[in-house]
């Protein structure tokens, strides 16, 4: 190839990757096995832990190598080797050099007791992966009669809930008793208030096209969805009235019922800003949020409008103190052009991140001085007001 080709060679679009997960028996392999059969996944590489874990043998053609194997629905099964990152960087070479077929997407199924943090952060923060692999989005399933039980007493199914996209509950047919049904009632109710955002499903309804694409961007990869993939619809309505109207802009309110709270330790919410953000304040937000408070953000996710340029607004999305690189669409995807962020936080206030939030950008601080007050130093308002 000449030197003129090089330059001017535009890398492939990045292959949608999806994060499967649930606790130990909450019923992955089942789920896993109903997809693999829609035509939608023909051209998917499945990597699971070991072979010999899943029941997949009655999916089996032929063995492609130890670590790879073909599944009678066309995808392609592979085993991870050693870390995430050396299989999926050995993947993407054998696609790039014809070694192995073309592949669309790629499924990770997590062992039972895995904090999908780790993986996360390697698929957004790899300089790599971030150019060969976009998130799709994180599916969780859970026990429809264990799961509430599960979820109070395993901190790495909480986890694994907070973080998804879509939320599927399995064995819901086992719901047979006034007590069970109770007993699902409560736990989907609980899954709605500890995630918002996310879809939940029922097995039974869980098949590809409602489970593949959960990311900001179509399936042509072009196309943002971040109406879709926000959902910030879901924080917005509560008890009947819409608080969007209630206050002025960047204004909060503080509801003592709110409902998107899990329990003491878990807040789920959407904090919004009309007017647009000065990118060095946004900058500093994020920073203070990652370094200072990573462990305790467990994901965040929105559309920002940035004062350099608010027709084109940015995406953004971390998972802890790991941030993928914001992207610049080209044009706001809806008519709501007000920043919206979705928060899912561990032992860390709302009212905390608000109080930041309005001290960065210039708005008034609930029992605070606000930012004019400390000579338009938000940093010395956030650090000596906020984080002391």
């Amino acid at each position: 190839m000449s030197d003129a080709n090089r330059l001017t060679r535009r890398p492939p679009p990045p292959v949608p990757l999806l994060l499967l997960t649930g606790f130990l028996g909450a019923g992955k392999t089942t789920l896993l096995n109903r997809l693999l059969k829609d035509p939608a996944l023909a051209d998917t590489v499945v990597l699971i832990n070991e072979f010999g874990e899943i029941g997949l043998d009655h999916l089996f053609v032929e063995t492609v190598d130890d670590d790879m194997i073909l599944l009678s629905s066309g995808c392609l099964c592979c085993s991870i080797r050693g870390d995430l990152i050396t299989t999926l960087t050995d993947l993407m070479r054998r696609r790039d050099n014809g070694r192995i077929k073309q592949f669309t997407r790629v499924i990770v199924e997590t062992t039972g007791l895995a904090d999908p943090a780790p993986i996360l952060h390697t698929i957004m923060y790899h300089p790599y992966l971030i150019l060969r692999y976009r998130l799709d989005g994180v599916v969780t399933v859970v026990d429809a009669v264990n799961g509430l039980a599960t979820l109070r007493a395993h901190d790495e199914a909480l986890r694994q809930a907070a973080v998804a996209d879509r939320l599927v509950i399995t064995k819901a047919d086992l719901a047979d008793t006034p007590e069970r049904a109770a007993a699902l009632a409560l736990l989907q109710r609980e899954l709605r208030a500890l995630n918002p955002a996310a879809r939940v499903l029922d097995v039974g309804a869980a098949n590809a096209a409602r489970l593949l694409d959960a990311g900001v961007y179509a399936p042509d990869g072009k196309t943002p969805q971040v109406r879709e993939w926000l959902n910030a619809e879901a924080f917005e309505v509560r008890h009947g009235h819409d608080h969007r109207h209630d206050h002025a802009p960047g204004a909060r309110a503080r509801d003592p019922h709110d409902v998107n709270r899990h329990d003491a330790a878990i807040r789920a919410f959407c904090l919004t800003h009309a007017e647009p953000v000065a990118p060095a304040a946004f900058d500093l937000f994020l920073d203070m949020m990652g370094k200072l408070h990573g462990p305790r953000m467990l994901r965040l996710k929105g559309i920002v409008a940035l004062a350099d340029d608010p027709a084109r607004p940015v995406v953004v999305h971390g998972v802890q103190h790991v941030f993928h690189p914001p992207v610049r669409l080209d044009a706001w995807p809806d008519a709501d052009r007000r920043t919206r962020l979705v928060f899912i936080l561990r032992d860390l206030p709302q009212s905390f991140v608000e109080d930041l939030w309005a001290a960065l950008t210039g708005g008034a601080v609930v029992d605070q001085a606000d930012a004019a007050a400390l000579g338009g130093n938000p940093l010395a308002l956030a650090k000596g007001g906020l984080l002391g």
